[in-house]
């Protein structure tokens, strides 16, 4: 294949991986759960964000990379990843939408002050990194993406280390940039307006959880039975 079209494919993929990524991801729907984490201190925001990208990052990178060879390793199929993955998303949704949503936004916020540096980074990674923002979901889509990284030539191999670094990247960026600044998002809702989103939101994970486990149930379907 000549190299300009080589470099086509390959910028097709890289762009594929945020078009695809950030609509299951949808950070803007995290914003809230971030705030009530790291209360109003702005650094603390930022530093969390940027602990959060880089998990984020990792997941995907590793996902696209290697995630069909541990499935098969464990024979574990990808219908199975999305059933799973959306017991999760929806367990998660189911939990949100039955938190309690009175208590003034000041207690939140000085629940989230005392909370310790080391208590706030194992937050970064569970739930905030995962499955809050890389869940289940994102990482069969990311599996899905990085299946031509199986192929044993340089070219293809060394083409999908670049779509998934580059790809990752992009998406990456995005979150850091909306989670730094959720503060202010959130402020301008107001208290009515994060309770609304964070109920929504709670809402549309719960429909993304019962719809990924959905399409897994029909694929696995489709595999056993056939048709």
């Amino acid at each position: 294949m000549p190299l300009p079209d080589v470099l086509a494919t390959v910028a097709g993929e890289l762009i594929l991986v945020p078009v695809t990524l950030l609509p299951i991801i949808n950070p803007l729907s995290t914003a809230s759960i971030f705030v009530s984490t790291v209360g109003g201190r702005r650094q603390v925001a930022k530093r969390v964000a940027r602990q959060i990208a880089f998990n984020s990052f990792i997941v995907i990178v590793v996902a696209m990379l290697v995630g069909t060879y541990v499935l098969s390793l464990f024979g574990i199929s990808l219908p199975v990843v999305r059933i799973g993955g959306g017991l999760l998303v929806a367990a998660a949704g189911w939990r949100m939408l039955g938190a309690r949503v009175d208590d003034p936004p000041s207690a939140a916020e000085e629940q989230a002050s005392a909370m310790a540096d080391h208590e706030l980074q194992r937050k970064s990674f569970f739930p905030l990194t995962f499955p809050l923002t890389t869940g289940p979901g994102t990482i069969a889509a990311c599996i899905t993406l990085g299946t031509h990284v199986e192929s044993v030539t340089p070219l293809h191999l060394l083409s999908g280390v670049v779509v998934a670094v580059g790809g990752a990247l992009l998406v990456v960026s995005v979150i850091y940039l909306i989670l730094r600044n959720s503060i202010v998002l959130v402020a301008r809702l107001g208290p009515t307006g994060a309770v609304v989103m964070q109920q929504l939101v709670a809402f549309v994970l719960l429909c993304i959880g019962i719809q990924l486990m959905w399409t897994g149930w029909v694929d696995l379907n489709q595999q056993t039975f056939g048709g």
